[in-house]
């Protein structure tokens, strides 16, 4: 019996992208189906960065096809990603070299924030995306400790300025512009506009996701950045306490308020694990981040623990997904990046850059 495309597309209606919970076809990731005589090729695109998965999921699609399509000869799935710009807060103008904005934000300091931004933007570099970070907290910059990274950005026409790079990020923070030990004495505005400033004067090159990682709380600077930066998708962290969670709500409800979508949450400090027995603890409290998500109909994109070894790796300048790459706790992280990526290939899709511009002349 014959193989044709038709048959290679139905029997891809059934196969479920273990990432994004949708059949491969319904996703609009089978490309270029092909068959010679009863062999076929074709091309999984994701619209997510997976570069850790890709043999997995081409190992899923290969032996589905074999399984299924009876007649069947060689079958070779090529698997590759492709992240694309999405909508974000109407009216707000785009960053240019920037496709998505992802705002990290907690109602409250101290609650790992600044770790856990760092951590997802090398997630979703591992995965294969182009990634860069803006170190938006004006007033206690920690990027540049926790990236290693040191001296002022340089600016070939004196206006844009190159940002920062390490371990495959793009990197810009008022820590490069300031002595570090110089207290930011500002007020909102000034603050602000030196926000806006890192944002627009930097030249970012191409990338697939700008992570910013916010100050805490919900005041001036939270709110400029959620009603003049074009942000796709915001991401709360908190711990399972209950002070750090009425917190968290604050700042669920303000990106709610000035219409900027809510990824889901991320819960820092989950559990303790003792590093001398291994004896696991829940000593913040326990499912606080999944009664929030349930109480606000967001998604739980995973829970970190208490562990030393992240606050080590940070405080060295080498966070812990590139000094323990093969690690539990770098496993969790590219697992959240990844959750944080398909929700985000899942949203509108910016198509600004697709529309011809109009021209009238009178001829």
């Amino acid at each position: 019996m014959s193989v044709n495309e038709a048959d290679v597309q139905g029997a891809l209606k059934s196969l479920i992208d273990p990432n994004t919970k949708k059949d491969f076809v319904s996703g609009k990731s089978v490309k270029n189906i092909k068959v010679n005589g009863n062999d076929v090729t074709l091309d999984i695109l994701l619209g997510y960065p997976a570069k850790s998965v890709w043999a997995e999921i081409q190992a899923l699609v290969e032996d589905h096809l074999k399984t299924s399509l009876s007649g069947v000869g060689s079958v070779k799935a090529n698997v590759s990603s492709k992240v694309v710009p999405h909508a974000v807060q109407r009216g707000v103008k785009l960053v240019d070299g920037v496709k998505n904005i992802i705002a990290v934000a907690s109602g409250k300091g101290g609650v790992g924030k600044s770790t856990t931004a760092v951590n997802l933007a090398l997630a979703l570099a591992a995965e294969g995306a182009r990634v860069g970070v803006m170190d938006a907290d004006i007033y206690g910059p920690s990027q540049p400790t926790m990236l290693g990274i040191s001296g002022q950005p340089d600016s070939e026409d004196g206006t844009m300025m190159n940002p920062m790079t390490n371990h495959g990020l793009q990197v810009m923070s008022i820590g490069f512009l300031i002595d570090g030990d110089t207290p930011m004495i500002w007020r909102g505005p000034m603050a602000t506009q030196a926000l806006d400033q890192l944002l627009r004067k930097t030249k970012w090159d191409n990338l697939d996701y700008l992570v910013v990682d916010l100050p805490p709380g919900t005041g001036d600077i939270q709110l400029s950045l959620a009603q003049t930066v074009p942000v796709t998708g915001s991401i709360i962290v908190t711990t399972p306490q209950d002070i750090a969670l009425m917190d968290a709500r604050k700042g669920l409800k303000m990106f709610e308020k000035v219409d900027v979508k809510i990824i889901g949450i991320v819960e820092n400090m989950s559990t303790h694990i003792c590093s001398n027995c291994g004896h696991e603890e829940h000593i913040f409290g326990a499912g606080g981040g999944e009664k929030m998500c349930a109480d606000y109909s967001v998604e739980f994109l995973g829970g970190l623990p208490l562990d030393i070894r992240i606050r080590e790796q940070s405080d060295s300048g080498t966070p812990t997904v590139v000094a323990a790459p093969d690690s539990n706790l770098t496993k969790v992280y590219k697992q959240i990046a990844r959750r944080v990526a398909v929700k985000i290939a899942d949203m509108a899709q910016d198509h600004s850059a697709v529309f011809p511009k109009i021209v009238v002349q009178n001829t």
